[in-house]
Order: structure tokens, then sequence, then C-alpha cells
């Protein structure tokens, strides 16, 4: 009996070990990557990021570079013990995607240089100083909202509402940052645009099933999947209920296009995290961060989905790329 009431300690300390980086080389760079949650769109990221190391001759394939990836599958207290271990291992550059994992690395190191990707900028983080200042190791590639705007004024121009005043639904999580200054952003825009906005908030994406039914039970003309890391991790449960009451989505994130929603105008993932790849190799390189800042994404795409389009009725401009 002795035996089985240790077993959970020993299975946890087995977990531990199995999870410690390999021992760092002298002269090969070690990356600790990580990721707030597990979502196929934000992958995408990581893997623009490793081709980034990749084409500069970072290869894990060659041995010409050491990447270790976690994933805190959206637990706040495992996040920061990754943050940590990391930290505590002296890897040579953190590579955070999601504003949650980039916050949480700059709140545990002023030292080790992060990269940054799917994450907005500095000041909507909230990471900086009294002067307006970001971490002196903020590095990668972050967004604005100025997108946002694109983003939601094409739904009115594609549902064409004959007279009848819109009403667009959202859900939010209060405690990420983006998404509240997104739900703020969107509301004047809608003022503008005679569109009625009815937000519901959620705290996981555990509700978010019970917050998108209530939600659509509201009357609702559409759906607008903001920048928010909750329904990026819940969007299939979203799409579901949306499209039993044959409401369209429409979104700023053109990784969900792909998914399922009508249309989009944002960052390509991939490249975003190409973006913030190239400054890490840099860096790499270099051994120095001069030159180095968190820059603005480069790449955004007006993407559609021709089968929801279809499904819906909608006519897409021709400036939109087609998801395949």
């Amino acid at each position: 009996m002795k035996f089985f009431k240790y077993l959970p300690v020993a299975v946890l300390l087995i977990s531990i070990v199995s999870c410690k980086p390999k021992t760092k080389s002298t002269t090969v760079p070690v990356v600790g990557f990580i990721d707030a949650f597990e979502d196929v769109t934000i992958a995408q990221a990581r893997t623009g990021f490793t081709d980034a190391l990749k084409k500069e001759g970072f290869s894990e394939d060659k041995k010409t570079v050491q990447i270790e990836y976690r994933n805190a599958q959206g637990n706040i207290p495992t996040l920061t013990q990754i943050a940590n271990y990391f930290i505590s291992e002296k890897v040579d550059l953190l590579a955070t995607s999601t504003t949650l994992s980039t916050v949480t690395a700059l709140q545990n190191t002023k030292t080790i240089p992060v990269f940054a990707m799917v994450s907005p900028v500095p000041e909507r983080m909230k990471v900086v100083d009294a002067n307006g200042k970001a971490p002196a190791n903020l590095f990668g590639a972050v967004e604005d909202l100025n997108y946002i705007d694109t983003s939601f004024t094409i739904i009115p121009k594609l549902l064409k509402p004959k007279g009848a005043k819109l009403v667009i639904g959202m859900i939010y999580n209060q405690s990420e940052p983006q998404s509240a200054d997104a739900l703020n952003r969107i509301k004047t825009l809608a003022e503008k645009q005679n569109v009625t906005i009815v937000a519901l908030p959620l705290n996981s994406s555990a509700d978010a099933q019970l917050v998108t039914e209530s939600l659509l039970n509201k009357n609702i003309d559409a759906f607008f999947a903001n920048p928010d890391n909750t329904v990026f991790a819940s969007f299939e449960t979203i799409l579901k209920s949306c499209n039993q009451k044959n409401v369209p989505i429409f979104t700023s994130e053109a990784g969900l296009v792909q998914r399922g929603a009508v249309a989009a105008f944002g960052a390509d993932i991939y490249q975003w995290g190409y973006q913030a790849g190239e400054q890490a190799a840099y860096y790499l390189k270099n051994h120095k961060t001069d030159g180095l800042a968190p820059e603005m994404v480069k790449i955004r795409k007006r993407v559609y989905n021709p089968a929801v389009a279809k499904k819906y009725n909608i006519t897409i401009p021709s400036d939109f790329e087609a998801v395949k």
C-alpha cells in the first residue's frame, strides 16, 4: 500500500525530469519557447518562428540551435513555472507566443531577451514603466488596434441590411487587456456605422458554449471574433453554436477564416512568428540587441472563406484572397 501512496509523487518527479531541457552546450544556443495555450491557429506562429531561424542557419535538424518548447495549456501557474524554469536554465533567449506568455516572461526576467509574437504593443500589455517606456529586454513583433477599424467596418458593407440597424455580438475575456481595448474601440466604431454591439464577458474557454448561446438568444445578425486568446481557444465551440443559428462570424484574425469565419483583415499568424524569428536570429548571430526593438506586424491579409461566404450568400470584394 505504501507504494501506491507515493506513486503520484513519483509520477510528478518523473514528469519534471522528462521536461528538463538537454544540457546547454557552450556552442549551440538554447531558445526557450513558451506557448500559453494549445490552438491550431496560434501554433502557426511557432512554425513561422522556427522557419525564420532555420533560414538564418539555426536549425534543430543540423544541431545549430536547441529549441525547448513548453505549453502551459491555459494554466497561469504552469505558465509562470515554465518561464521561471527557462530563466533558471539561463536560456539564450525566450520566444513568447500570445500576450500571457509575453507578460509572464517580462515579469520574471529583465535580462534575458524576450522575442514576442501574437502580442499587442507594450502599452496594451501594460508592461511600460511610469515614463511610458517598454522593458529593455522586449523585442519581436507586436500589433496595435488600428487594423480593427477595417476588420469591423467590412461587416455592414458585406451584410448590407436594408434600413434596419445591424446587431453584432461579441464575447470577450475581461482579464485580457487587448480584448477589453478592442471592445471599447469597436463600440466607438459601431456608433458611426449604424451598428448595435451586444457583448458578453467570459472567464475561460469552458464558458464559451453557454455564453455564446446566451448571446445568440439576443437575435444578433453576426458574430465578431475579436483578438482574444479565449476566443481563439474556443473558436470551434463558438462556430458550432453560430452555425446552428445561421449567424455568420467575422473576425480580425486571418487564421480564424480557415477555421470557419467568413472574412477578416488581420495579421498572418505564420508571418507574425516569422517576423519575430528574424529578430531572434539576428540576436543569435550577433550576440547583441543593438538596433532591435518591438516592431509592428508587417504582413496583414484580407482573406475570406469561399464555402462559408456561399453558405451565407455573401458577396466578397475582389481584393480579398480566398483561403484554401
